[in-house]
């Protein structure tokens, strides 16, 4: 099992901000990434909708034999991940918004979220919230129509600063001072969303602390590889092969992409 890849699925091409931390924590370890664009968002289905999904998802990658699942998506993560974990032996890691060290560092006690409906209305975000955020005022926001931009590839367009400016609006006048993007898909917004907020305001995505709980999951369960090459990267995606080729134009790791129907 220490040498099986390292399964990653999310509702599209915004999981791989997510894929390209682990792979820069874990360069030897090989990963099968799942974008499963043909059905996003998930954020506007219903939780039913979102498990049926996720268990394809999981069903597909335990299929290459992945050793590990990771749910880079924070709407299957707060409405599937439970379950998932229940019917399955591998481990799962999920990816949930960064309430906690943003509550625990904001100065003016106000704190953006930028999130699917899926995400805001999950009971798991409702819990995080309640226990970490009692004193603070969190602005929650629904990023209506951004994954589907993104998944366009309009990630610059007009369209896209309009809307996200509409979003981030309403946080700058409550003078926040951090804001928790609670979608996998939302760290690819980061260098718009910083020409629109004060330098004062720290953004926080939670890739990087994802890649950290996979490599500590693995070793917990004896499962890193002891593969001392680079690992090989195969992303998968069931809809425009050029809309996630594109979102991974930047990326210095060797990768092949196809399309594949699942």
């Amino acid at each position: 099992m220490q040498q099986q890849a390292i399964g990653i699925f999310d509702s599209g091409v915004g999981g791989t901000s997510i894929w390209k931390e682990i792979t820069q924590l874990l360069p030897n370890e090989d990963t099968i990434y799942l974008a499963d664009s043909k059905y996003a968002p998930y954020g506007k289905r219903s939780k039913a909708e979102i498990l049926e999904l996720s268990i394809k998802n999981t069903e597909k990658l335990l299929g290459f034999g992945c050793k590990i699942i990771v749910v880079a998506c924070n709407t299957a993560t707060t409405n599937a991940i439970k379950e998932l974990r229940s019917m399955y032996d591998v481990p799962f890691i999920g990816i949930e918004p960064a309430i906690k060290p943003a509550a625990l560092h904001t100065k003016t006690k106000k704190v953006g979220v930028l999130a699917t409906k899926g995400t805001l209305s999950s009971e798991l975000f409702a819990k995080t919230s309640d226990l970490y955020a009692r004193n603070i005022e969190v602005i929650e926001v629904i990023g209506k129509g951004l994954v589907e931009l993104i998944e366009r590839g309009q990630i610059h367009s007009n369209e896209m600063h309009k809307l996200l400016f509409s979003y981030i609006a309403p946080m700058i006048k409550k003078n926040i001072d951090y804001l928790v993007l609670g979608c996998s898909h939302y760290p690819y917004l980061i260098p718009i969303l910083q020409t629109m907020l004060s330098s004062k305001v720290t953004i926080i995505d939670s890739g990087e602390a994802v890649a950290r709980q996979t490599q500590a999951i693995l070793k917990s369960n004896n499962l890193l590889t002891t593969n001392t090459k680079s690992g090989k990267h195969i992303l998968y995606t069931n809809d425009n092969v050029d809309t996630l080729v594109d979102i991974l134009k930047s990326s210095t790791t060797d990768y092949s992409v196809s399309r594949l129907d699942f």
